[in-house]
């Protein structure tokens, strides 16, 4: 293992709910897909060392990519489900601690990032967040309404999520190997008896999963470009 971090970025799936003809990582938003700006901003980290891309067996679209040919971007072949793809990636992970990204979080903010890395090498890992800001509703499978649920203390989960890379591997081999539900690297890491930290993130690091998310990230990159323009004596710079 070295110094610095991996990152993960899951890409496997096609994104069925934005009913494209490509997976929806690939589709287009302010002049580049999905997936590269979600790795150029870890690109951008002066602690990343290393970028795994999980992707499908026949995927053609990542190779046209001008991120494919950066030399610290690897790619492994995802799983059906994402913690195989995590945990695909883990075994070739470099670094001691490991970064997950979902390839469809175009928007993920440096700040965010720089405050994510600072809390979980303070203690078994961290995830982003953002609280929950709505009243929130439990229903019947008919959607009819059973309970109004407290909203304090609950919490949006977002990425990424940064934990050390092995007990995360072991995390992720347990519980697949038991049947567990893995929904995120945090509740792997949550049934393996880890103490995980919420990082509070901005609310526009939003997945793109429905058509009309597209116009809503490329809104938020239009605001974080015009954000870096606007303090000119920043350390990270744009991937080549």
């Amino acid at each position: 293992m070295t110094a610095g971090l991996t990152a993960i970025v899951p890409a496997a799936g096609i994104g069925s709910r934005m009913g494209a003809e490509v997976p929806k990582q690939y589709l287009q938003v302010a002049d580049k897909t999905i997936i590269e700006h979600s790795i150029g901003v870890l690109l951008c980290h002066p602690k990343v060392v290393q970028v795994i891309v999980a992707l499908a067996p026949h995927d053609d679209w990542f190779e046209r990519l001008p991120v494919a040919a950066d030399p610290r971007v690897l790619r492994v072949e995802g799983g059906a489900e994402r913690a195989y793809s995590v945990l695909n990636a883990l075994q070739v992970a470099c670094a001691d601690w490991v970064l997950v990204h979902d390839a469809a979080r175009p928007c993920l903010c440096l700040g965010d990032l720089d405050a994510l890395i600072a809390t979980a090498m303070s203690c078994d890992g961290a995830i982003l967040g953002s609280r929950v800001r709505d009243t929130m509703k439990r229903t019947d499978a008919a959607g009819n309404i059973l309970a109004t649920v407290e909203r304090e203390q609950l919490w949006h989960a977002l990425t990424p999520q940064m934990f050390p890379t092995a007990p995360l591997k072991r995390a992720l081999e347990e519980g697949l190997a038991l049947g567990a539900l893995i929904t995120d690297e945090a509740s792997a890491m949550e049934r393996a008896g880890f103490r995980v930290r919420m990082v509070e993130g901005r609310a526009d690091n939003i997945k793109v999963t429905r058509p009309e998310d597209l116009s809503l990230a490329g809104l938020f990159l239009q605001q974080q470009n015009a954000r870096q323009q606007a303090q000119p004596d920043s350390s990270f710079k744009e991937p080549s």
